[in-house]
């Protein structure tokens, strides 16, 4: 932990301590008691330099040269001169800035935790003829893990006993679950959405897929350099026009106190206070649309924006297995297949069987209710209904239980990727239900809408087949289209795009991670997506709607645009007043209490982020 980070905490009660000093010292003053409140504004002021003064020594040290040094000069030169009520406010304005700083980033991580739960932790595991709870760390390659329905798979390994079905998207960004019979191998970091089974564990924890993920996500981090405060920019230009100013009229006056007031006045605090109010409004404001966004640094990066790189899967896709097509058999309905494989489907836990009877529900079919039902796992359903025999299931599966040809409705443009489900009443082919993952609505009026923004460059990255991605994403106006990724590919396009000003990640599986810490901007789909993707990203959009991105670079953009209108008009009044301080027209007490009116004006203009 650095210096900056130990001197956090204290910065949260520097600028209450000041405020009290202030209060304090006024009432001293009043009571007649002039020497003692001299004394306590001194006292106050002591802390915040002290603090001031670390910092910019470990600024120096990084190379970086920032406007808190007029800050100290100020506080210094008052204290040096015998104005100590000047000093003190200068203090206050200061300590004020630093917390309302703070708060922002506090904020934003804070909400995070929420989003972490999905990470595994322990895991079941067999020994003795008993189950025992135990920490991930302690799992040894051999042991026998529970894998219970709705886990995530804590290391890689092979299926030892049963069958697992397994959600892979947050990993490989395939939409559809897929079957793994005993003997297959299968990943770290996917969900069983199956029955439970065993696993046996192949490698420990931290040698498995998800652990190198979440050390891509480290390194990404790492290398990607952290934004500068908006003040520091012109921190040079500002700090050499005022220390010669100051100088100037020293010199000029013979009267050091007109020096201290050109300081006082100087102080960079619409600089200080502007910029974290405005980006905290900005915060709160898409707070509310179900928008996190992750401090300051991120919503400014945000505003700038110029390229995106988009995930498939549960990103410019809906991510869940959804009816596409159904072809049916002579004399019967797209309505009564339906109805008889969801009918079936009840007494099954598989995630295709649960779509299809949420589909013939939400189409308000009334179902039947099953009868002599057998399930073999993974594969499909046989049993009664309404006194027929009913078969659902995988395609081979059903033709291997029917008289005919199972295949033979298969329909030739399927789309690539899709699942076919065959429905077979009294040993005949009654059709096939066709599932797959499908865009979300308004995708193409979204990218448009993008566009309009000023995105010079939108690009998709999947772990998906290039036929699968091609076909999902023809008609859609995107610059290129990027397939069949590892975690470490998707970094290369990120970067690879930066080309063209700065990037853009959205997506929400753990394969995505890596890129979105790497992008400028990284943006997860934090209502269904996976932790990790959450804690890389720094937006994170908490409810399931990719057309949330808009109003998070709208309102991004508006409160940069605030943050410098604020800038620049505070700064534009300091410079006034150190002329008229300079000319001798301030005192440094009337030239700290200007100060101030200017803040609180500034403050005022940036809490416009606030409104839509």
């Amino acid at each position: 932990m650095d210096i900056l980070s130990t001197l956090a905490p204290a910065r949260r009660w520097l600028a209450a301590l000041v405020a009290a000093g202030l209060a304090v010292g006024l009432a001293a003053r009043f009571a007649g008691f002039g020497t003692a409140a001299e004394a306590i504004w001194a006292a106050v002021t002591v802390p915040v330099l002290l603090v001031l003064v670390v910092e910019i020594v470990v600024s120096l040290r990084r190379g970086e040269v920032g406007l808190d040094i007029v800050a100290a000069l100020s506080m210094t030169a008052a204290l040096l001169v015998g104005e100590e009520l000047a000093a003190a406010i200068i203090a206050l304005m200061y300590a004020g800035g630093q917390f309302l700083e703070g708060y922002a980033e506090r904020r934003a991580r804070h909400d995070m935790t929420a989003l972490l739960s999905r990470v595994p932790r322990s895991a079941m595991r067999h020994r003795d003829g008993r189950l025992e709870e135990v920490p991930l760390d302690v799992i040894l390659p051999g042991d026998w893990l529970l894998i219970r329905r709705g886990d995530v798979l804590p290391v890689d390994g092979t299926v030892a006993e049963g069958v697992a079905v397994l959600d892979q998207s947050a990993l490989t960004g395939e939409s559809l679950p897929v079957t793994f019979k005993a003997g297959q191998a299968v990943l770290s970091g996917v969900t069983n959405v199956g029955d439970a089974f065993d696993l046996k564990a192949e490698h420990r924890a931290a040698e498995s897929t998800y652990a190198g993920v979440v050390r891509l996500v480290e390194a990404a981090q790492r290398v990607r350099a952290p934004m500068a405060r908006l003040a520091d920019r012109y921190a040079i230009v500002f700090l050499a026009v005022t220390i010669a100013l100051a100088a100037a009229a020293w010199w000029i006056s013979g009267d050091p106190i007109r020096a201290v007031a050109v300081l006082v006045v100087a102080t960079p605090c619409p600089l200080i206070l502007a910029v974290p109010v405005a980006l905290v409004s900005g915060l709160s404001r898409a707070a509310k649309l179900g928008i996190l966004i992750k401090g300051g640094k991120a919503i400014e990066n945000l505003a700038r924006v110029r390229a995106l790189v988009i995930d498939k899967t549960g990103t410019l896709t809906v991510g869940q297995a959804r009816i596409v097509t159904m072809k049916t058999a002579a004399g019967v309905s797209e309505d009564e297949l339906l109805r008889l494989a969801a009918s079936l489907d009840q007494a099954s836990k598989h995630i295709v069987g649960e779509t299809i009877v949420a589909e013939a529900h939400r189409r308000g079919l009334t179902l039947a209710v099953p009868g002599d039902v057998v399930e073999t796992p993974g594969e499909g359903l046989a049993g009664r209904l309404e006194g027929h025999d009913v078969i659902v299931g995988g395609l081979h599966f059903v033709d291997a239980k029917i008289a005919g040809d199972g295949y033979a409705l298969l329909p030739r443009d399927r789309p690539p990727g899709a699942m076919a489900v065959a429905v077979a009443v009294d040993g005949k082919l009654a059709g096939v239900v066709m599932l797959a993952d499908a865009l979300r609505a308004g995708t193409e009026q979204l990218l448009s809408a993008l566009r309009a923004l000023g995105l010079e460059r939108i690009v998709l990255a999947t772990g998906d087949r290039r036929d699968v991605a091609r076909f999902i994403t023809a008609g859609l106006s995107l610059d290129s289209v990027r397939s069949e990724l590892t975690p470490d590919q998707k970094i290369l396009v990120v970067l690879s795009e930066r080309k063209n000003g700065p990037v853009m990640m959205i997506g929400d599986g753990v394969n995505d991670a890596p890129a979105l810490a790497a992008a400028d901007v990284g943006v997860a789909m934090g209502a269904k997506g996976a932790a990790a993707s959450a804690e890389a990203a720094d937006v994170v959009l908490l409810v399931d709607q990719l057309d949330r991105i808009l109003p998070a670079i709208k309102i991004a953009r508006r409160s940069r645009r605030i943050a410098l209108e604020s800038v620049a008009a505070g700064m534009g009044l300091s410079v006034l007043a150190m002329l008229a301080a300079a000319a001798g027209w301030l005192a440094p007490v009337q030239g700290a209490l200007l100060q101030e009116v200017i803040d609180v004006a500034v403050i005022f203009n940036a809490l416009r982020a606030l409104r839509g």
